[in-house]
């Protein structure tokens, strides 16, 4: 057996490792620090500074992300240059997808998928072991939804380059297909802008990730979380035995999210008391949050904010969270420039693909995760 055969075996089982664990998730669900609860906030960040040909315009937004990223994780944008019907279209499409027969999804099964790609429904998969309300339809990033065009280099979470996503036939679904490529495209372009943003915000030179987004992971979902059999009071954060939860508690795996939702309340962030602090809807505005590969590149400066979601009303609620990656085949391992003069990280490197993927996996019944079997990036080896 190669060298090279036995780092990428290495590599492999690191990742699948780090993936598999729930400890992060354990610890925060178990942690009770009343103390810091008085610093939760979820700001709303004006972006059109960061739109300035002035770099000191753009550094006072970053100023603002890191503040943010190091309270609760979560932080509004708006003035961000998508327009309001890009916004509310895709709602819209969200809500035609699931009003189409069961049998018309079916053909669209993410079992049929080796990702996780196309029609989700509420019992085949469950990301916190609970029972979910939810379905989705979920996607990936294609050149064609990118408006950069691609450099042509994209590889799947398991490294192949075969065609992965599933779409409705047009006589199906008239319009599908351009509806949510018009949003995807704005979105992806938007989540590169925030990117750098992010650098600026560790201090880093603006452009530092930008050759890890020329072909990104980019996971977007439309989702629909159906009104409770028991509507609970919204201002509640309790959760009695047995209600339904329409996506359990987690972190998001990949750098950042963007989240669009309709007006109805859904989104709930752990605070450090262990209480659930319940997001307002504000109009227009994505909701950012930073997610596992933040956390682990700046050693727990930003933090992966645990989030859930529970309709507690008595409509349905639709959201459209984009979950923004770097090429998959790139190495997650903390920033020199966040590790303080003799502090060792606490996060082992990891391949980008592959921890999304197995995280993915874990998210289907008993663990068993999708069919065939993920391959290991060239680049993605840790060694």
């Amino acid at each position: 057996m190669s060298a090279t055969t036995v780092e990428a075996g290495v590599a492999e089982s690191i990742t699948k490792q780090e993936a598999r664990s729930t400890a992060y998730l354990q610890s925060r669900l178990a942690a009770k620090d009343t103390i810091t609860d008085a610093d939760f906030e979820v700001p709303i960040i004006d972006l059109s500074p960061s739109f300035s040909s002035s770099l000191e315009d753009r550094q006072s937004v970053a100023s603002q992300i890191r503040k943010a990223c190091t309270t609760s994780g979560f932080f509004y944008v708006k003035n961000h240059g998508i327009p309001s019907p890009t916004l509310h279209s895709i709602l819209k499409q969200a809500e035609r997808f699931f009003d189409l027969p069961s049998s018309k999804k079916e053909d669209l099964h993410i079992k049929k998928s080796r990702y996780g790609f196309g029609w989700e429904p509420s019992e085949y998969t469950s990301i916190a072991g609970d029972v979910e309300s939810k379905e989705g339809f979920n996607l990936g990033y294609e050149a064609g939804l990118d408006r950069s065009g691609g450099d042509g280099k994209y590889r799947n979470l398991d490294g192949t380059h075969d065609k992965a996503n599933f779409w409705p036939k047009e006589e199906d679904l008239p319009g599908f297909y351009e509806g949510v490529a018009e949003y995807y495209g704005a979105v992806l372009e938007l989540a590169r802008h925030l990117f750098r943003l992010f650098a600026l915000s560790l201090d880093l030179s603006e452009n530092h990730f930008d050759s890890m987004i020329t072909h990104p992971g980019g996971i977007s979902r439309l989702l629909y979380y159906p009104p409770p059999k028991n509507p609970q009071p919204t201002k509640s954060d309790s959760l009695p035995d047995g209600e339904e939860v329409g996506l359990g508690a987690h972190s998001d795996y990949e750098c950042f999210t963007l989240l669009l939702s309709s007006t109805t309340p859904g989104l709930e962030i752990l605070k450090p008391s262990g209480k659930w602090h319940i997001a307002d809807h504000v109009p227009d505005a994505f909701i950012v949050n930073v997610a596992d590969f933040l956390m682990r590149w700046t050693n727990d400066l930003y933090k992966s904010t645990i989030h859930r979601v529970v309709n507690r009303s008595n409509e349905a609620r639709y959201s459209v969270p984009f979950f923004f990656s770097i090429n998959y085949e790139e190495v997650v391992e903390t920033l020199p420039t966040c590790l303080k003069e003799g502090e060792e990280p606490k996060y082992r490197p990891i391949g980008a693909g592959e921890y999304v993927l197995e995280r993915l996996n874990a998210t289907t019944k008993d663990g068993a995760g999708f069919y065939g079997n993920a391959e290991v990036f060239d680049k993605g080896q840790v060694v």
